[in-house]
């Protein structure tokens, strides 16, 4: 997960076509020409340092080279991806300078600028009915966890948690776990208490989230007020720092939107996807006309435990949840959460395409969430709706609206003539 992270960070930095003419210059005329640099990174790099020596060098030409070559490496350094190490080696050999240098210096650059960008969270929802007799949805949105929390627990900032839980069977199972779902994860005493995000605490997070989709569902079992045949689809997505992890447990989604394209967080655990087919099909269940056993439409679920084998025995139906999760950079613009009566209408495209519309008129999450609901009614949804848009940035970068241009035209001699008959007869109707 973690290589996976690094991946999408060094694919969200441009790639620019940039040329290098390896021509000897003065220092003067190299210093002014050289791109700016932001404070933070040249306090890493200390390029000045970095030539000083050279400079101090009998070797009058092998000075300027190897100075030519730092400041290029610092030039590009906050824009370019880290170069491929057959491109260093070649420079290298080139300029006759350190290229494990060079890989430092690019490492440094790209990392201090990635760091620099810091999730502003905001978010909206809006739930309907729509055309079912009852309510079973549920939601939970916190935009500030550590806030929420108290100051027990430490926690990155920022640091925000969301839930949809999609009911079947009654609303019971769904109420159940939006009221508990808080208590199992967080206060879980193997839950990680640390400022930082490093892999220890995304293995220690992604522990206690399982530990507590698991203890949720078997909480349902246990509680008598609730019917053995009232469920819950489950996704929750949490935020610390720059790390988005979504937790999904049936065929509620969450939707990343990066430059305006669709980024799926979740995947539907529906009895027709192939891998949940082969797994059920592997437990002894069976799938019919789309559905589990020839009831549900899912494969995964908290509660139901009329379908499900006592605890500690395999079973076709399981509360086991699967985790994605992307480290957040100023591409991402909003994630959105949303149960099925969504999706059955819409694609997450054009969801995404939709709020992003929406946000550029008005840049309120809330009417986001509301107007995805009411294009899905539009589309004749007939589930319950329930939707979350949480903003990863400020509310200070709409786009201004453009005053309409009038489009002139001009008119030939005959045109004219003609347009001018057309006048006179009229006028003398």
């Amino acid at each position: 997960m973690v290589a996976e992270a690094e991946l999408i960070r060094q694919q969200s930095v441009p790639l620019l076509d940039v040329q290098y003419h390896p021509k000897a210059i003065s220092l003067k005329h190299q210093i002014e020409d050289a791109p700016a640099i932001s404070p933070t990174t040249s306090e890493r790099l200390h390029p000045s340092e970095l030539v000083t020596a050279e400079l101090l060098s009998s070797q009058e030409e092998f000075c300027q080279v190897h100075l030519d070559y730092s400041l290029f490496v610092v030039g590009i350094a906050t824009f370019l991806p880290p170069a491929p190490p057959e491109m260093l080696e070649r420079l290298a050999d080139l300029y006759n300078v350190d290229v494990i240098h060079a890989e430092g210096i690019l490492d440094a650059a790209i990392d201090s600028a990635v760091l620099q960008f810091v999730p502003s969270i905001r978010s909206g929802s809006f739930a309907d009915i729509g055309p079912r007799r009852c309510m079973e949805d549920e939601h939970i949105r916190i935009d500030d966890l550590s806030t929420h929390l108290g100051s027990l627990y430490k926690l990155p900032k920022p640091s925000a948690f969301y839930g949809v839980f999609d009911g079947h069977g009654g609303p019971e199972a769904a109420v159940y776990i939006r009221k508990n779902v808080m208590r199992f994860i967080f206060e879980d005493v193997s839950f990680p208490q640390s400022c930082e995000v490093d892999n220890d605490f995304l293995q220690e997070v992604e522990k206690s989230v399982r530990k507590a989709f698991l203890l949720a569902d078997s909480a349902l079992a246990d509680d008598c007020s609730i019917s053995s045949s009232s469920g819950t689809t489950a996704l929750t997505a949490l935020v610390f720092g720059r790390l988005l992890m979504v937790t999904n447990a049936g065929d509620c989604r969450a939707v990343l939107c990066r430059k305006g394209e669709a980024i799926d967080m979740s995947q539907d655990h529906k009895p027709m996807y192939p891998p949940e087919r082969r797994r059920v099909e592997e437990l002894g269940g069976f799938i019919d006309d789309g559905y589990l056993n020839g009831v549900l439409s899912v494969t995964r679920a908290l509660g139901d435990w009329d379908m499900k084998l006592p605890r500690g025995s395999p079973s076709p139906l399981i509360a086991e949840p699967e985790f994605r999760q992307v480290v957040l950079t100023q591409d991402d613009e909003f994630l959105i959460i949303g149960c099925d009566g969504i999706w059955d209408v819409m694609s997450s495209q054009q969801a995404v395409s939709l709020v992003r519309r929406s946000l550029r008129r008005h840049d309120d999450p809330e009417k986001c969430a509301r107007d995805l609901v009411m294009e899905a009614l539009r589309l004749n949804a007939f589930d319950n709706l329930t939707v979350i848009v949480v903003c990863f940035t400020s509310s200070d970068h709409r786009e201004p609206s453009l005053p309409r241009k009038l489009r002139c035209c001009s008119l030939s001699a005959e045109a004219l003539c003609s347009l001018s008959s057309f006048l006179e007869g009229a006028a003398s109707n």
